[in-house]
């Protein structure tokens, strides 16, 4: 009679063992980082490259561990309630029922889970060899399980072929950069900068374009001595030259070719011919994904283009500067204006200019302004209110209340902004 007791006490610790192996390994092998194991793996591990292969393969994987787990637990529970029932009669299943309950979610779920959990690469690379043998043999019954799966819940209604990839590599990566913001292992500027990258996908050419009416431009017909005093105000290196009418762009001014024929021509302003040193224009529509433009840029060589609609008609420029300011941040230099279009009020509240970027906003305070249906905030603004408002008015949306504090023909340049304490305090509109 002890005899079966210690045999079967000992038949269920390994039970409990392998139970324990399968818990930690699908713990472990869903928890691991591929980045991490893809790491691991070009270091020339064989278990990380074995762990990936695995991984491929999610449901066949699954579907081994949890055979496994089960077949474990279960054969374990019998032995218990065999073994207990011999000692204690029919009350016996009762007893095992309720120790083999505590044993198993102690010992075989929640402890190698815990750990699992705790170092999941290092789980997933002790596992894997032996997962990879277990996953051959038990193969067929998986895959018959697998196939039984699929069709029930095909009969239910579910699509399981579409539901592989819930999460593209980019919302994956946005996920991760937030998460890590929010668990403060990861600074904002650096959040920016990464999340500035992973946005290049999703913005358009006439999101961070400068728009014609802040850009600066040259008529050809000036004196060059005139032109010579405009480039040197603008601070700018390339400026857009015309003829006729401003739409009517002809070239590109570089400062540095204006100033070598100057040189050459020893300081005679009226023997240059600014038609001989304009380089031309590189037209670009407005609509075109800003990764693409990057992309033109670094092609060909160059940091300035004229953006241009659907008609032909100039809407703005954008340089690589532009570009690079997305990832970046605002990039200031001795020739760049002080001021940023932002000021703050002793009650609180923010005066913003209103053709600054909703983008910049967004970054600058951490707020969540939607951008898709304007790009400005004098934009937003009018898009929500539906109106082109008056000086005075305010207006609520978005957990924010918006005063207009100065308005130039029917642009909006001067905003208030105020963050409300309660979403419940947004109207709809309030005159002043």
């Amino acid at each position: 009679m002890s005899g079966d007791i210690g045999t079967a006490v000992l038949s269920i610790i390994l039970l409990l063992l392998v139970a324990a192996f399968f818990s930690a390994a699908e713990t472990g092998l869903t928890a691991a980082s591929r980045a991490r194991l893809n790491e691991i793996e070009k270091r020339g591990s064989t278990r990380a490259s074995t762990a990936l292969r695995l991984l491929e393969a999610p449901e066949r994987l699954i579907g081994a561990l949890l055979l496994g787990n089960n077949l474990a637990n279960i054969t374990a529970s019998a032995v218990a309630t065999a073994a207990l029932i011999k000692m204690f009669g029919d009350s016996g299943a009762v007893i095992a029922s309720g120790v083999m309950t505590v044993v198993i979610l102690i010992f075989a779920e929640v402890m190698p889970k815990t750990y699992a959990i705790t170092y999941p690469e290092r789980t997933s690379i002790f596992v894997a060899p032996l997962m990879r043998v277990i996953s051959a043999v038990l193969g067929p019954i998986v895959l018959t399980v697998e196939v039984i799966v699929k069709f029930t819940l095909k009969m239910l209604g579910a699509n399981v072929d579409d539901s592989k990839n819930v999460l593209s590599a980019h919302e994956e990566l946005r996920g991760a950069i937030d998460l890590h913001h929010k668990e403060e292992t990861l600074v904002k500027t650096d959040k920016d900068m990464l999340g500035g990258i992973l946005d290049l996908k999703d913005l358009e050419v006439m999101d961070v374009m400068v728009h014609r009416t802040k850009m600066v431009t040259l008529d050809v017909a000036e004196p060059v001595k005139d032109i010579v005093a405009q480039v040197l105000k603008s601070g700018h290196t390339r400026i857009p030259v015309w003829k006729d009418k401003p739409d009517n762009i002809i070239g590109v001014l570089h400062a540095k070719a204006l100033f070598a024929a100057i040189q050459k021509v020893e300081g005679e302003h009226g023997k240059v011919k600014l038609d001989d040193i304009l380089s031309d224009p590189w037209f670009v529509p407005d609509t075109r994904p800003l990764e693409d433009q990057l992309n033109a840029f670094l092609r060909r060589k160059t940091h300035f283009a004229i953006v241009v609609d659907e008609y032909g008609e100039v809407q703005g420029l954008i340089t690589l500067e532009d570009i690079i300011e997305e990832i970046v941040g605002d990039i200031k230099d001795e020739f760049d204006a002080v001021a940023t279009g932002v000021r703050k009020s002793k009650d609180g509240s923010i005066i913003v200019d209103g053709a600054l970027p909703l983008r910049d906003l967004n970054r600058a305070f951490d707020w969540e302004l939607p951008d898709d249906e304007a790009t400005t905030l004098a934009g937003l603004v009018i898009h929500e209110a539906r109106m082109i408002p008056s000086v005075g008015q305010t207006f609520s949306f978005h957990g924010f209340r918006f005063e207009i504090l100065k308005k130039k023909r029917q642009q909006l340049t001067s905003i208030r902004v105020m963050k409300l304490e309660k979403p419940g305090d947004e109207t709809d509109e309030k005159t002043g």
